[in-house]
């Protein structure tokens, strides 16, 4: 109870614990550890206290405060990069293609990153005759490999930060790493506005102005769906999916940006992880039988 500014008293709303509650509370030890309190969270969660979405993001949390920018950047080779020395035009493809919103730009070489381009800015060149790319790059933001990931995040959030490059002991560039892909570490995937709706069909006719018709196709699209979109024969007898049969043809599971032929039909891997081929853009190179053969 408490007592009210007119001299009446209110009881609070909060119920009180009965004697069992508070006697059992006095008596079971305070979790000692995180382990103990991942117990205890599961316990809960198979109590139906926690649903599944929030315990997948408390285990996130804490795997987050494990994790270092080594442990998720994306590889140096794999980064998409504008080389500030090359003319536009040689580079802007791979802008339009890739659809990233922010670009480490490099003065000619990988571990000579002197800025940040935001896609946005480019817009700039067509209105402005006096337009200076190098005057339009953003601070590039640099970290260790042995940055924590919690520790990152803060700092992301505090200076607005979107993307950091990750060098290693020596100064050399190793990869990059984004806000996103933290975030992704605690509430799973995040698809942007270029990835295929979970709700869309497998196979995404693109509009891109290419020469040749081109799909965007889920790594889990079945072999005869796309057989049957494709009129090809690729096999099915060992593997049920598409991203299954590029990982059978090359012998193992593909990074992302790497690209190669199955009979007609040229494949590179847009997304994937290290056990399985996310999304994949497919070209139909000629109008022979598409047929393909085992392992390559």
């Amino acid at each position: 109870m408490q007592d009210h500014p007119s001299g009446v008293r209110l009881f609070d709303a909060k119920p009180q614990r009965s004697l069992i509650e508070r006697l059992t509370a006095l008596i079971s030890p305070e979790p000692e550890n995180r382990s103990e309190i991942l117990e205890i969270l599961h316990d809960a969660h198979e109590r139906s206290l926690i649903d599944a979405d929030a315990m997948a993001m408390i285990e996130g949390v804490f795997k987050v405060a494990d994790l270092t920018a080594g442990d998720i950047m994306l590889p140096r080779a794999q980064m998409d990069v504008v080389d500030i020395t090359r003319p536009i035009k040689e580079w802007l493809p791979m802008l339009l293609k890739t659809g990233h919103s922010r670009f480490p730009a490099v003065d000619g070489d990988r571990d000579k990153v002197v800025g940040v381009l935001l896609a946005k800015d480019l817009l700039r060149c067509y209105a402005d005759e006096s337009f200076d790319l190098r005057q339009m790059l953003r601070p590039a933001i640099f970290i260790p490999e042995t940055k924590r990931l919690d520790v990152l995040l803060r700092d992301f959030r505090a200076n607005r930060n979107h993307m950091a490059i990750v060098i290693d002991e020596y100064g050399a560039v190793s990869g990059l790493i984004t806000i996103e892909d933290v975030l992704e570490q605690i509430v799973g995937d995040i698809e942007d506005e270029y990835d295929l709706d979970e709700h869309a069909d497998h196979i995404l006719p693109l509009r891109d102005g290419s020469p040749r018709q081109r799909w965007r196709v889920r790594g889990l699209t079945e072999i005869a769906h796309f057989n049957e979109v494709f009129g090809s024969q690729l096999p099915n007898e060992d593997v049920d999916t598409v991203g299954g049969l590029v990982a059978h043809h090359l012998g193992r599971v593909p990074q992302k940006g790497e690209a190669f032929e199955i009979g007609s039909l040229r494949f590179e891997v847009l997304r994937a992880d290290a056990r399985q081929v996310q999304l994949l853009l497919v070209e139909k190179l000629e109008t022979q039988p598409l047929v393909a053969s085992g392992n390559s």
